[in-house]
């Protein structure tokens, strides 16, 4: 039998035995395991993969399942098994630290976004800094009087509206390849919800807007577009990759081709129009019309609250509705009061990117990430700053959000407002209403909403990190400690499975190192894994291949979801009996996971032997 068909038949046994394709939610590997995330790991039958052929060992992590095949082995048998189950191009950073914890709804709900806009940000940023580039230039006569520099500036903001008149296709696509979809459907439909024979969402409330309605079955359908529709888009993309999977699965091999996206699309349009649309934009609408309303009628605590949360509507992308408000203001009163308010609410969240910044200085990725979503945020664009940091790391949007409402019961006692709107931040104060002092109070303004959220984020980022400090670890045996790199397994030696330490024991019971939570005990004893209350998980593996002696010498004493204790007693290893049977004794003490932009540190110690910063 040729290697790949040997492969092929693994492929599709291991696919039936976690469950089926549609239980698995990505698949990468490391230098020795096939490692694969899935949906719900209780459908695993571990006893059947274990005899598999060519599998050498099996256990679980998390929600992920890890295979070990071997070195060379794994990167064969990867590429065959992703293409079975439709998960190529995968990396193994794709599927570690968050997408391997368990997370409750909010938590998930806060990794799809960011897991969605991670490919669409830089797009966003380079916009931002055209934008903001035109912007100015587009003010200067130079500029205006000059036609090549004037073209040049022309095209430049042509460039820069690009990603935002797609930005829900962008998303949509992302979002049906972030849960399982093909994104082609997903941009397909993407375009459907920009189709230029729908009216345009911007023109909604302007004087003339009269979209084409539809009467299906009675039902009123408005046939509006979906621009800035941002969570409507993330909406769909899910509502995409589901159907698709499901017709993936029901529809006969000799008409999928054809019947499955046919269905896919069309269904997905029904809902759109029907459901999702709706739905979206009467929860958009009900939070927007909120906000003006307190900053109408409650004073600067009215203000507050809209500077605190305007850019929770960034989120949705909605805010682009408050352009029509904005207009009605200026009509009415010449005034419009709205426009510094979502300035400060930006400015915040810029000021929360600086103060992570400042806490991970030392980080080069950070640096990389967080310098040009601040410059954005000081053109306008804040969706790089909410959507690369601080929504990802949670604890700075809170702190834009304060800084946010600070600054703009500022505004209120000022008496801030503007004569047009459009522009926001550093090009911002071109339409600043000067009465008042208005150019100074405009930039105090920003500085109390930036210094605030970053001084709030370093404070909030350092109490993180104290509870993290100190979170006390004892060593889970008695013996000769040393670093993992000493392990007499390539696999440990290697740190595929992460970092940690080698004991050699010189007694029989293993204890729990912290309050944790039994995540899985190997069917053979051998192993036990453990969830942290920090999220962090670690592996205990007793002895080298002592998979094979199927539970002899081990006996277990906590079961899987029992919550333990430091000092708890697990297992009980009986050293002479193993090694008399030619096993190496070693354990095995690994961190498998971290929480996302956690470090861990390994100390080689009698006592404590793990710290987190």
């Amino acid at each position: 039998m040729e290697k790949i068909e040997k492969y092929q038949l693994i492929s599709k046994e291991i696919a039936v035995l976690v469950g089926g394709e549609e239980n698995i939610q990505g698949v990468a590997h490391c230098a020795t395991r096939l490692r694969i995330v899935l949906n719900d790991t209780s459908l695993v039958d571990i006893k059947k993969l274990e005899n598999v052929d060519l599998v050498k060992g099996v256990f679980i992590t998390g929600d992920q399942l890890q295979i070990i095949f071997g070195a060379g082995l794994v990167n064969d048998v990867y590429a065959v098994f992703a293409k079975e189950v439709h998960r190529e191009n995968m990396t193994l950073e794709n599927l570690k630290t968050q997408s391997n914890q368990k997370q409750n709804p909010i938590q998930k709900a806060i990794k799809s976004l960011s897991d969605v806009f991670i490919e669409i940000i830089p797009a966003i940023l380079a916009a931002a800094l055209l934008m903001g580039l035109t912007g100015v230039l587009g003010k200067w006569d130079v500029v205006l009087n000059n036609p090549t520099l004037y073209s040049l500036n022309r095209l430049a903001s042509l460039a820069s509206t690009g990603i935002f008149a797609i930005l829900p296709m962008a998303v949509c696509y992302s979002s049906t390849k972030r849960y399982g979809g093909r994104p082609i459907l997903g941009l397909v439909v993407g375009a459907i919800m920009l189709d230029s024979s729908l009216a345009n969402a911007y023109s909604i409330g302007t004087a003339g807007f009269n979209p084409e309605v539809l009467n299906l079955f009675g039902l009123q359908i408005q046939m509006i577009g979906f621009q800035g529709g941002v969570i409507i888009a993330l909406m769909m993309g899910w509502v995409v990759a589901n159907l698709d999977k499901f017709f993936i699965k029901r529809i006969p091999d000799v008409i999928k081709l054809l019947v499955a996206p046919m269905l896919t699309v069309f269904i997905s349009t029904l809902l759109l129009f029907t459901v999702v649309g709706p739905v979206g934009r009467m929860l958009g609408d009900g939070i927007s019309g909120s906000l003006i309303w307190m900053a109408e009628n409650l004073g600067f605590l009215g203000y507050a609250l809209f500077g605190g949360f305007q850019q929770i509507i960034v989120i949705t992308g909605l805010h682009h509705i408050f352009g029509a408000v904005e207009s009605q203001l200026i009509t009415s009163t010449g005034r419009n009061f709205l426009n510094p308010l979502m300035s400060v609410a930006l400015i915040g969240q810029a000021g929360a990117v600086l103060g992570y910044l400042a806490l991970h200085w030392q980080n080069v990725k950070m640096r990389e990430l967080c310098i040009p979503s601040f410059i954005s945020t000081l053109f306008g664009i804040s969706e790089p700053a909410i959507f690369g940091v601080n929504l990802r790391y949670r604890y700075p949007l809170i702190a834009g959000c304060i800084g946010g409402a600070v600054a703009g019961a500022y505004v209120y006692f000022v008496d801030l407002a503007s004569l047009g709107f459009g522009t926001t931040a550093v090009p911002g104060i071109a339409i600043v209403d000067p009465s008042n002092n208005g150019y100074m109070n405009y930039i105090i303004a920003h500085i109390i909403g930036l210094v605030i959220a970053m001084v709030l984020t370093i404070i909030f980022g350092k109490l993180q990190k104290d509870t993290a400090a100190n979170f006390k670890m004892v060593l889970p045996a008695k013996g000769k400690v040393e670093s993992i790199t000493k392990a007499n397994d390539p696999t440990f030696s290697s740190k595929s499975l992460g970092d940690g330490l080698v004991i050699t024991p010189t007694e029989e019971l293993i204890v729990s190192p912290c309050d944790a939570t039994v995540e899985f005990v190997f069917p053979t004893k051998h192993a036990i894994g453990l969830r942290l209350d920090n999220g962090v998980g670690l592996l205990i593996h007793c002895g080298i291949n002592t998979v094979e002696l199927n539970g002899s010498g081990f006996d277990v004493l906590v079961q899987k979801d029992q919550k333990v204790k430091a000092n708890t007693p697990l297992l009980k290893m009986d050293i002479e009996a193993i090694r008399k049977q030619g096993y190496d004794t070693q354990i095995l003490v690994v961190v498998t996971d971290i929480t996302e932009n956690m470090n861990v540190k390994i100390i080689e110690s009698e006592t404590t032997w793990l710290t987190f910063n």
